[in-house]
C-alpha cells in the first residue's frame, strides 16, 4: 500500500472516530459508508429476496449493524466469511431520571457502562450525545421517531476535588462512582435567569418536576428542531469534545477515544468496502464476506443486539434460506465458515512491563495480536491462528501473539460467546493499544493499516485457503 494511501485510511479513521460519539452515531456513519458504495438496505421485519453478486446490510436498534456481500459462485451451504467488531465503549449514560440539583449547581445523574477509567472522566470538556424518541403530532393522530442527537460545544464536567480539601489524594484517587462523577451543567442562579429556557412556555410546562434539567431538554430540543415537550425519551451519555487526531513528535499515533472498538470497527468495515467494491472482487467468491458490528460487548454482550443475541444466527440463517429450502445447509454453512474476532489488543507499556511476560508483550506498530488463552477467553485454537497467521505471511504483514501472565485475570471477547453459540471456527485478533477504556486512547497509526490490510487479505483469500486445510475428515 502506498503512503498516501495508508494516510487515506488512518485519515479515514479519523473522520469515523469524530462522526461516532456513540454506538448510534457509529452505525450511522457505517450505514452512510456502506450506501454510498452501493450496498442495499434489508429489514429484518420483512422478507429477504437476496443476489449472488450483491451486496447488502440491516441494523438492530440502530447499534448493531450487519453488512455482507453474496459472491457470485455462492450456493446454499457455502460458508460466511466475517470479521466482528463491536460499536460500544465504555461511558457515563444518563440515568431516568438525571436531574440533580446540590450546593446551587445543577447536576447530570449518569450511571457507569461498562468497566471505565473513570479517574480520567475529571476535568474534561464533556456534551452529550445518543438517541432521542420525539413525538410528531400528524391532525388527531401522532407517531414517534427516533432521531440520533449531538451537542457538539462543551456543556458539562466532572471537576476534580482541589489537593487542599484531600492532601492524600496523590497517595491514591479512588473515585465513588455514586457520589462523586456528577457533571455540572450550570449554576443554579444561572439557570433560572436564562431567558430561553425561562420564556419558553412548553419548557417550563414539560420540565416543571420532571425528570431532567429543562436547561438540557431545551438544547436537545434545539438541535433537534423540535419543542421540549416532543421529546418522549432518550438514551444519552456523556461524550469528550476534544477531536480525534494524529499525533505524536513524529506523527505516529492516533489519539482518540473509543478505540476500543472503533478502530476495528472501522478497519473491519472499510476492508469489506473495499474487498467487494467491484463486481471482479466477487467473481470467483463462493462464500458470503460479512462485517458484523455488535453494541453491548462492555457489558457481556446480552442484549437483543449484542453478541449474545441470534443476531449472528438469524443473518447466516436468513442468507442460507434465501438460496433454499434445505434446513440442513445452515448446519454445513456454519462448519464451512470462519469469524475473526477483532477487539483491540495491550500493548506492552513502558512503565508497567511487569504486566506482560517476558514473551508476549504486543509493541505498537508490531501489526494484530493474535489472543490466546487456554481456559477459552479467547477463541483461538491451532487452526484458526495458523490461517490468519497464513494470510499475514502471503503478504508479508507482522502479527504478534498475547497470553496473559498466569497471575493475572483475562479479559474476554465476542469470539468465545459467538463460538460456542453458533459453532463457527474463530480466531481472537486485535490492535495494541495504551490506554484501554481511558476517556483517551492511543494506538499506532501503522497498526491500522496492518489490520485494514489484514482484515482486507481475509475477504480475498480465504475461501482459497479454507480448501487446502484439513481436520474433521
Amino acid at each position: 500500500m502506498a503512503e498516501s494511501e495508508v494516510s487515506s485510511v488512518v485519515s479515514d479513521l479519523i473522520n469515523f472516530l469524530n462522526a461516532s460519539p456513540t454506538a448510534f452515531h457509529a452505525v450511522a456513519e457505517a450505514r452512510k459508508r456502506l450506501e454510498e458504495v452501493g450496498y442495499e438496505q434489508v429489514f429484518e421485519r420483512e422478507d429477504w429476496k437476496l443476489e449472488v453478486g450483491k451486496r447488502y446490510f440491516f441494523t438492530r436498534n440502530h447499534s448493531t449493524i450487519v453488512a455482507f456481500a453474496i459472491g457470485k459462485k455462492y450456493v446454499a451451504g457455502n460458508g460466511f466469511h466475517i470479521v466482528g467488531a463491536h460499536t460500544d465503549s465504555p461511558c457515563l449514560k444518563l440515568k431516568p431520571i438525571s436531574k440533580v440539583t446540590k450546593g446551587g449547581y445543577l447536576e447530570v445523574g449518569v450511571q457507569t457502562y461498562g468497566s471505565g477509567l473513570w479517574h480520567t472522566w475529571f476535568d474534561r470538556d464533556l456534551t452529550v450525545a445518543g438517541r432521542v424518541i420525539t413525538r410528531e403530532e400528524k391532525g388527531d393522530s401522532a407517531s414517534y421517531s427516533h432521531q440520533l442527537v449531538r451537542i457538539e460545544e462543551p456543556i458539562m464536567r466532572v471537576p476534580t476535588l482541589a489537593i487542599h480539601l484531600d492532601r492524600g489524594l496523590n497517595d491514591g484517587f479512588k473515585v465513588n462512582t455514586q457520589s462523586h462523577l456528577l457533571p455540572v451543567l450550570a449554576t443554579s442562579i444561572k439557570a433560572e435567569l436564562n431567558k430561553e429556557v425561562a420564556e419558553n412556555g412548553p419548557a417550563e410546562k414539560m420540565t416543571k418536576n420532571s425528570r431532567h434539567h429543562s436547561l438540557l431538554l431545551q438544547m436537545i430540543a434545539n438541535k433537534l428542531g423540535c419543542q421540549p415537550d416532543q421529546i418522549c425519551d432518550f438514551e444519552l451519555q456523556a461524550c469528550d469534545t476534544q477531536p480525534s487526531i494524529v499525533a505524536g513528535a513524529t506523527k505516529e499515533f492516533v489519539f482518540s477515544g473509543r478505540l476500543d472498538n472503533l478502530c476495528m470497527s472501522f478497519c473491519s468495515l472499510q476492508a469489506l468496502i473495499d474487498a467487494t467494491s467491484s463486481e471482479s472482487e466477487l467473481v470467483d467468491e463462493s462464500g458470503v464476506r460479512m462485517v458484523a458490528l455488535f453494541d453491548h460487548e462492555e457489558v457481556g454482550s446480552d442484549s437483543a443486539q449484542g453478541a449474545g443475541s441470534p443476531v449472528m444466527l438469524d443473518a447466516l440463517s436468513r442468507v442460507t434460506n434465501c438460496f433454499t429450502s434445505d434446513s440442513k445447509l445452515l448446519t454445513k454453512a456454519i462448519q464451512r465458515s470462519f469469524l475473526v474476532s477483532a477487539d483491540m489488543a495491550h500493548a506492552v507499556h513502558p512503565n508497567y512491563m511487569d504486566k506482560h511476560e517476558d514473551n508476549h508483550q504486543p509493541k505498537l506498530h508490531g501489526g494484530l495480536v493474535i489472543k490466546h488463552n487456554a481456559n477459552q477467553r479467547y477463541a483461538t485454537n491451532a487452526v484458526t491462528s495458523f490461517i490468519f497467521r497464513e494470510i499475514a505471511m502471503q503478504h508479508n504483514l507482522p502479527v504478534q501473539d498475547f497470553v496473559v501472565r498466569n497471575d493475572m485475570p483475562c479479559g474476554s471477547t465476542i469470539g468465545p460467546i459467538l463460538a460456542s453459540g453458533v459453532g463457527i471456527r474463530t480466531v481472537d485478533v486485535g490492535a495494541p493499544q495504551l490506554s484501554m477504556h481511558s476517556i483517551r486512547e492511543m494506538c499506532a497509526v501503522d497498526d491500522v493499516k496492518h489490520s485494514y490490510e489484514h482484515f482486507k487479505a481475509f475477504f480475498q483469500e480465504f475461501s482459497h485457503l479454507d480448501t487446502k486445510i484439513t481436520v474433521d475428515m
